[in-house]
């Protein structure tokens, strides 16, 4: 992929320049603007945005340190590869850990994460793909269902693990290959049921219903990696 193609504005506001390419970076890996598999050209990146060596490398350690990146002996960066044992691997992981999240919510939430939760899901059902049943689309952090919950749980390990270390490798399985899905709508009523269950305090009831989510959603993305 040509990376100097691409537009190079980089986010505005007060953050350092390592910062802000960070940030663009992994918004266009995770989103497949920059393919899985790809070898990065820190060359290329640096003419691109006008960067020093310096800001991008600092980018690009912290892009490395969440999965994002690897670096090969002799080829030197690459992309990460969407894999079926990368995704097994991570889903597991993720149907244990949001499993154990969700029966934590059920005791650990409050009025208003239950309050920000329903509104999200509304917001969520406005979506026309969401409609028309081609695509559930969320966006990332508090507006990520997921992550809503992972953070009701108030356990500060769990969301350390699913909301920072992993949370950008397994959104890079949902966004590229899991979102359009012949499953939109049934993701979405699947999310409304293990909200009832938090509200409810039935914290077994809403493991078992994140589980078979997760476990749903992974079936999905297999079929389309094979």
């Amino acid at each position: 992929m040509d990376l100097g193609e691409r537009q190079s504005e980089l986010p505005e506001g007060n953050l350092s320049l390592a910062e802000r390419l960070y940030l663009t970076l992994r918004g266009e890996i995770v989103e497949g603007h920059i393919p899985a598999g790809s070898k990065v050209s820190e060359p290329e990146l640096a003419r691109r945005f006008n960067a020093s060596r310096g800001s991008l490398r600092e980018a690009l350690m912290r892009l490395e340190s969440l999965g994002l990146l690897e670096r090969r002996v002799n080829v030197g960066a690459r992309v990460v590869d969407l894999t079926e044992r990368g995704l097994l691997e991570l889903y597991d992981v993720r149907e244990a850990l949001e499993g154990m999240a969700c029966r934590l919510a059920a005791t650990e939430r409050t009025d208003e994460d239950l309050k920000a939760l329903r509104q999200m899901l509304e917001r969520h059902e406005q979506q026309e793909e969401l409609q028309a049943g081609r695509a559930y689309f969320q966006p990332e952090g508090d507006f990520d269902f997921h992550f809503r919950i992972v953070q009701a749980s108030r356990n500060d390990l769990l969301i350390d693990t699913l909301c920072n270390r992993l949370y950008y490798r397994v959104r890079m399985y949902r966004y590229q290959l899991g979102m359009a899905s012949p499953r939109a709508k049934r993701a979405f009523h699947e999310h409304s049921h293990i909200i009832e269950a938090i509200e409810a305090g039935d914290g077994e009831l809403a493991e078992i219903l994140m589980r078979r989510h997760i476990r749903a959603s992974r079936q999905n993305i297999e079929k389309k990696l094979r």
